[in-house]
């Protein structure tokens, strides 16, 4: 899709996703079913990443198990992961990655410099201000930073029926996020993250693309993936089940599958010559 200008950011600047260590950290539980069940990215997005920037050398951010990293790397980029969870760092690795464990605000990138600085579905776990600066710092003049999310889209009968369920199986709980448009509560995250890269004075204007795809899931695939949010650690074992029985039963009562619409969601901005 067409890129475009990215709004200035709203809402509260004390809401800050990457203050939130427990459940940034939760992920690597069970690195095997994370790499699994969580989606690609669609190779539209793969291939735009690999072909703006001006060479094929790329830094991923929060690489996790890899899934992002393994698929630039087959799209001919020579990647090199940084991960603050050693347990995700050790399952890219048996994948053929090279992977260092640290917090990227305090990697030590030892005067390397990259082509390109990508972060799949981990940007937010990161300080937007500190984090565009290490970009900053350990692109090349010329290099891009890209950004981004897999966001869900479900169909209207699918976020009535998976609202159901959460409201069931967690009535006391503070957000029901199917309960409103999961694109728009990414606006806050966008906006925010081109603000920390604006801060640096060191990239160009940060914009947004965006690549819609979809994938068809069974009821289990489903349930199995639903167990690696990161929202999960803050339920009780009963509540897991309870909300994992409930929306299984919501998907058999679909049909035993469904399709769900994506919206790949990327911010980038290139890094300037100052």
């Amino acid at each position: 899709m067409p890129t475009k200008p990215l709004e200035e950011p709203r809402g509260n600047p004390e809401n800050a996703p990457h203050k939130a260590r427990r459940m940034a950290e939760s992920f690597g539980v069970d690195p095997e079913r994370y790499d699994r069940t969580r989606p690609r990215y669609p190779e539209a997005l793969v291939r735009w990443i690999a072909a703006s920037a001006p060479g094929s050398e790329v830094l991923d951010v929060g690489c996790g198990t890899g899934i992002a990293a393994r698929q630039l790397r087959d799209a001919g980029c020579t990647v090199l992961g940084v991960d603050v969870d050693a347990r995700m760092a050790a399952f890219a690795r048996t994948r053929g990655l090279d992977v260092e464990v640290a917090a990227f605000e305090t990697w030590d990138a030892a005067g390397r410099r990259f082509d390109a600085v990508v972060a799949g579905q981990t940007w937010h776990w990161i300080d937007p201000v500190a984090g565009a600066g290490k970009a900053a710092e350990v692109l090349r003049p010329g290099g891009r930073i890209t950004l981004f999310w897999n966001v869900f889209r479900p169909a209207p009968e699918v976020a009535e029926a998976f609202t159901e369920a959460h409201a069931r199986a967690l009535p006391d709980a503070p957000r029901n996020p199917w309960a409103r448009p999961v694109l728009d509560a990414y606006g806050g995250i966008v906006a925010k993250v081109a603000d920390g890269l604006r801060a640096t004075g060191r990239f160009d204007e940060p914009e947004e693309r965006r690549f819609d795809w979809e994938c068809t899931y069974t009821r289990d695939v489903w349930l199995e993936q639903l167990r690696t949010s990161g929202e999960a650690v803050h339920y009780s074992p009963e509540q897991t089940e309870d909300l994992l029985a409930r929306t299984g039963a919501a998907i058999d009562a679909l049909g035993g599958s469904f399709t769900m619409a994506y919206a790949a969601t990327a911010v980038t901005a290139t890094r300037t010559e100052n």
